[in-house]
């Protein structure tokens, strides 16, 4: 089965076809499953992670994916090995994540590796493509996502606070004390999964010398080059923008704007761009692990003070494959989950190969300053500024 998606090669992507799980090497039988006991639910005071909160557009055009039964349920009571064989005999499950796709991919793998009877599928947009489509599944009851993965402060506190679209957590994992339970699970329900850090970005064929600080790139040399992520509608990119401007200079972004950067959907787009050459430069950028590992002309480097922005994840409770939700949501949270996911980014457990932060270390922002009328009203700012 094919999931449209528009991945941002640049401002004026077409959408592609990606079948989630196709091109995966031959795995393993998996070996027996230890009789571990399935982790009881019980309450946890939200609690966020902390010390400051990524992500044109996903074309969801598939909704044949999971069942087109509207009945959806819990996992089966029992054992943690009950619930890994109900989500065998289920036999998919869908991820709906702000992520980037090459992440996506490696946990797609490294999942089916440890899974085998379960196909992982995902799809990925920005935070305010896939929240309306989590509500909108939540509310028919026809569930296609079966886990959430978001970057969105204000909607993960509502949706943890109310329990209106998720279930609880079961896995045992959860549990580990490396994982810090108390500091990364939110009401029993929201689990801290990854956490992206941004950075000073740059193309090597024209930059050779690198940066060192946001204000490198104030620079006249860089005129109609500089690439920045479209804030319009997503409160983590609005939260990284007052954070620049209350880090390094209130008039920041108006110096910028004046050098006529180039506005892309996301964090994904400016890196792409950045590697093709389309810009040289950019301000605020994920780190660039992979496409420096893929040989791209391009580095990065992290400012004395960079911004990041956390990843919650939750299991929807209108999922149709709930048993097979439970366990994508405990894969996440080890080791190796969080090694395929977590490249380039804050892991959620210590001395993870390729991650560049812990993501405890990353904190939330005050929902307070993020809600719909503010980051709309912030929206329309950055339009005047930069667009009109």
């Amino acid at each position: 089965m094919q999931i449209w998606i528009a991945f941002e090669r640049n401002s004026h992507a077409l959408p592609e076809a990606v079948t989630a799980g196709s091109g995966l090497p031959d795995v393993p039988e998996r070996n027996a499953e230890m009789k571990t006991p399935m982790r009881a639910p019980k309450p946890k005071a939200a609690k966020w992670a902390t010390v400051a909160l990524v992500a044109a557009a996903a074309v969801f055009a598939s909704t044949a994916c999971g069942s087109g039964s509207s009945t959806a349920t819990g996992p089966v009571d029992g054992t943690w090995d009950d619930v890994v064989a109900a989500a065998n005999g289920e036999g998919s499950v869908m991820l709906y994540s702000s992520q980037k796709p090459a992440n996506l991919d490696a946990l797609v793998t490294a999942f089916q590796a440890e899974y085998p009877e379960i196909k992982m599928e995902y799809v990925r947009g920005t935070d305010s493509e896939i929240n309306p489509r989590v509500e909108t599944e939540n509310r028919t009851g026809k569930g296609i996502a079966d886990v959430h993965m978001l970057t969105d402060a204000s909607w993960i506190q509502n949706a943890a606070d109310s329990g209106k679209f998720s279930t609880e957590l079961a896995g045992p994992d959860f549990d580990a004390a490396d994982f810090d339970p108390a500091a990364s699970v939110i009401n029993d329900r929201f689990f801290l999964s990854s956490a992206a850090v941004f950075g000073l970005g740059w193309n090597t064929d024209v930059v050779p010398d690198g940066l060192d600080t946001p204000q490198d790139i104030l620079n006249p040399a860089y005129r109609g080059k500089i690439g920045i992520v479209n804030p319009t509608g997503i409160a983590s990119y609005v939260d990284m923008y007052r954070y620049y401007a209350d880090t390094f200079g209130e008039d920041y972004w108006n110096k910028l704007a004046e050098l006529q950067p180039r506005v892309y959907p996301s964090a994904l787009g400016v890196a792409q761009a950045l590697t093709s050459g389309e810009v040289v430069v950019s301000p605020s950028v994920q780190p660039l692990v992979t496409e420096v590992a893929a040989g791209a002309p391009v580095d990065w480097a992290l400012p004395s003070e960079p911004w990041g922005t956390p990843w919650y994840t939750e299991v929807l409770s209108a999922s149709q494959h709930p048993n097979a939700a439970q366990v994508l949501a405990n894969f996440m949270v080890t080791v190796k989950g969080q090694t395929a996911l977590n490249g380039g980014y804050a892991a959620a457990l210590p001395d993870i190969d390729g991650a560049v932060a812990r993501a405890q270390d990353i904190a939330s922002p005050n929902v307070e300053d993020l809600t719909p009328e503010k980051v709309e009203q912030y929206s329309q700012e950055f339009q005047t500024l930069f667009q009109s």
